[in-house]
């Protein structure tokens, strides 16, 4: 289906802001993209802790393939999330830009992708690549069911809302903006959510599990493109809860079946939990194989990340698979548990196997590293920085002064790191007594001595850094000046 936003008016908005110096032009001739073009495939797992992976220090989960993409390519110890939540983590990635700039700050209400801003999509699409979507969209709410087209890719499956994706034997997914049902899978009319988008709730029959679809329709992509460049953006939701099931029976994993883990003496929850997690290691093995099979291995750079730190909702206990590995919060907090994901990269022949990168970098620093290794423009304003010189072991890798996050949801918060100092600015949306506080990551990567007070003047600087990297936006509640 070509929608009437897809690939013609794309290349030529691309061409037009080029013109007008609204991009700055990449220099083609350095391009890996010169010499071969490569796919790019992104695997963003959903609420996936860090120290759920093997290669990150898992003990008691099994993630063999993720494992392996480790040991054949580079795994990234200081990478960031957009944000501490979807919706905002996905308007980074997707825009290039930090929460203090993002169309996307929250997953509430009113919040979409501005149409004026060119999507790291679109900047693929002008360099000749197909581009996909194919999972959980969820940038907004509410949203056109059509929205990924809308923002420069090709082919769209999945959910589109947010709320949608929660529901993992939904009665219908989208496929390029049209409905297609799921009959075999019926919601419990005991437990209707009529304040939330339509498809959200909780299954009563349970006859096809979505997550089988999307690694289906992935798997179909790759083969159908293989011929021309491509760009899929697999976005799992997996292993986050069903937050509507849990309201309804206290537990919000949703698998198809708990496989090996049916036995074990576990909390059910947690069993569940084990299963999603390996759901999402059989997937990348599956798109692994995939590769392979079509010889697109060599050609095919695959990154895998998380869209924010562990979740401990849905009855699931983050400490029972020390899912946050050695770090402070979880999801929806800006402490270095909530914010600090796993990412690995694999690119054979390009990538040194067996590398552990130090390299601090985050979300919306993908968009210009994609766009370089495609040989595509990109918008001159972006707050993301190209790490490909890290990704090749080469010099000249530029660094962030800081990194920023904010989220006004609950107590409303902000954080910036810079260097080894990080700062957590807390209370911005209630009416306590507002609070900075200031670790060291480098002595203290747990984030548990506050030295707030015995460094004031580092402090103000972070404090100031928040300060100049937010911009003001229509549903930031800060009380508070930011």
């Amino acid at each position: 289906m070509n929608h009437p936003c897809s690939r013609p008016l794309a290349a030529s908005l691309c061409s037009l802001l080029l013109c007008l110096g609204v991009f700055s032009p990449l220099r083609a001739a350095a391009s890996p993209a010169a010499a071969g073009r490569p796919n790019i495939i992104y695997i963003l797992a959903d609420d996936l802790g860090l120290g759920d992976l093997g290669s990150y220090g898992q003990k008691k989960l099994k993630t063999p393939h993720l494992d392996r993409l480790a040991t054949e390519g580079m795994r990234f110890t200081q990478h960031y999330s957009g944000s501490t939540v979807c919706g905002p983590s996905r308007s980074s990635l997707l825009e290039g830009l930090h929460t203090g700039r993002t169309s996307v700050r929250g997953n509430g209400k009113g919040q979409q992708l501005d149409p004026a801003r060119v999507t790291l999509p679109e900047a693929l699409k002008a360099a000749g690549y197909t581009t996909a979507i194919i999972g959980k969209w969820g940038v907004g709410e509410p949203l056109p069911v059509d929205d990924p087209l809308r923002h420069g890719f090709d082919h769209a499956y999945g959910y589109v809302n947010m709320f949608h994706a929660h529901n993992f034997f939904p009665e219908f997914l989208y496929r390029n903006g049209v409905k297609e049902t799921l009959p075999a899978n019926v919601l419990d009319p005991a437990h209707p959510f009529p304040h939330l988008p339509e498809g959200t709730g909780v299954a009563k029959v349970k006859g096809t599990y979505a997550p089988h679809l999307i690694e289906q329709d992935a798997m179909n992509f790759i083969v159908t493109h293989r011929d021309r460049p491509f760009f899929l953006y697999l976005a799992l939701n997996l292993p986050h809860n069903n937050g509507e099931k849990a309201r309804a029976t206290g537990d919000g994993t949703e698998v198809f079946d708990l496989g090996e883990f049916a036995d074990r003496d576990w909390p059910s929850v947690e069993r569940s939990y084990a299963r999603m997690v390996q759901y999402v290691d059989l997937t990348v093995g599956q798109i692994m194989a995939r590769l392979r099979e079509l010889g697109l291995d060599e050609n095919t750079l695959v990154i895998f990340d998380s869209d924010n730190g562990a979740y401990g909702g849905g009855g699931h206990n983050v400490e029972f698979f020390d899912s946050n590995g050695p770090f402070r919060g979880f999801k929806r907090d800006l402490y270095e548990g909530g914010i600090r994901a796993p990412m690995i990269a694999r690119w054979p022949g390009r990538i040194q196997p067996g590398t552990v990168s130090e390299h601090i970098n985050a979300a919306w620093d993908l968009f210009p590293t994609f766009a370089e290794i495609a040989g595509a423009p990109v918008p001159a304003d972006l707050d993301g920085i190209s790490f490909l010189p890290t990704l090749l072991g080469k010099p000249g890798q530029r660094r962030h002064d800081h990194l920023y996050w904010e989220f006004y949801e609950g107590v409303g918060s902000q954080a910036v790191r810079a260097g080894d100092w990080k700062a957590v600015r807390l209370n911005l949306a209630n009416e306590k007594p507002e609070k900075l506080e200031l670790y060291n990551l480098a002595s203290d990567s747990s984030e548990t001595r506050d030295l707030a007070t015995e460094e004031p003047e580092i402090a103000a600087r972070l404090r100031a850094l928040m300060t100049s990297s937010h911009r003001p936006h229509a549903v930031v509640r800060f009380n508070k000046s930011p």
